[in-house]
């Protein structure tokens, strides 16, 4: 695959961000192809913008190739799973005070160019949780029939729950408000987790919005959800979600 050539660095690539401490939580398990990358685009997007990346159990040169890069590394002493990883990452930023945070997986799908997308709604107020959608937008992102069977069976569904329309619930490009951070902080689910914690944040009266945004195919690593794993998946999430809907969440706090 042919290296994208990185946009030229920004003082301030979004209006107000550069008075904002921000962070990229970037989770990652043997993803040594794609996360220097990763971490290239995230720099050249915004230098001021902290790059951590949370190494889940990796056994390639994952944790070694981000240190490289300049990323500062949580090295996770086993696998914890996608939803594990990224609670530690917002972990990390809410002790560390920060003001905002986005997401992006390590695999190389979400590009950091499409991050102000993100970015506006939380800096200007309107929204908590702003989540990229694949579903939408110009050129829309192709995945395999069952995925899209999946995907939409749960936008149907917890867009029902939530009385919002969502249409990507397992979508993990994200920018989150301090208020969100203190939230998956705190309590984040663990197993295949963007479906549930999408019920979550309505229940606790964050303001979530979607953009479509551009992702591009994976540049390393696998998928953890497998057609093998694909009913297994649909079933457990489903009974999360009923649950979750009898659930007492704490209310995030924004105190630093």
């Amino acid at each position: 695959m042919a290296e994208l050539e990185l946009a030229a660095p920004t003082l301030e690539p979004v209006p107000g961000l550069a008075g904002l401490k921000r962070m990229a939580i970037v989770p990652a398990m043997n993803e040594e192809a794609s996360v220097g990358r990763v971490i290239d685009e995230l720099n050249a997007f915004d230098p001021g913008m902290d790059v951590v990346v949370v190494d889940d159990g990796s056994v390639d040169r994952t944790a070694g190739i981000a240190a490289d890069r300049g990323a500062h590394v949580l090295r996770l002493p086993f696998n914890l799973g996608i939803g594990g990883a990224v609670q530690t990452g917002f972990r990390y930023a809410f002790e560390q005070g920060y003001d905002v945070a986005v997401r992006l997986d390590g695999d190389g799908q979400h590009l950091a160019t499409e991050l102000p997308k993100l970015l506006r709604p939380v800096i200007d107020g309107e929204a908590d949780v702003v989540v990229g959608t694949r579903f939408g937008g110009d050129g829309e992102y192709r995945s395999t029939a069952v995925r899209r069977v999946g995907i939409r069976f749960f936008a149907w569904t917890v867009s029902r729950l939530v009385g919002q329309k969502v249409t990507d619930t397992t979508s993990g490009f994200q920018a989150v408000s301090r208020r969100g951070i203190a939230l998956f902080a705190t309590d984040y689910p663990h197993d295949y987790p963007e479906v549930e914690a999408t019920v979550m944040v309505a229940k606790v009266g964050l303001r979530m919005q979607e953009v479509p945004v551009t992702m591009r195919e994976r540049a390393g690593g696998r998928s953890s959800i497998t057609a093998i794993r694909s009913v297994y998946y649909m079933v457990k999430v489903l009974l999360a979600l009923f649950v979750g809907m009898f659930r007492k969440y704490a209310v995030p706090q924004e105190d630093k």
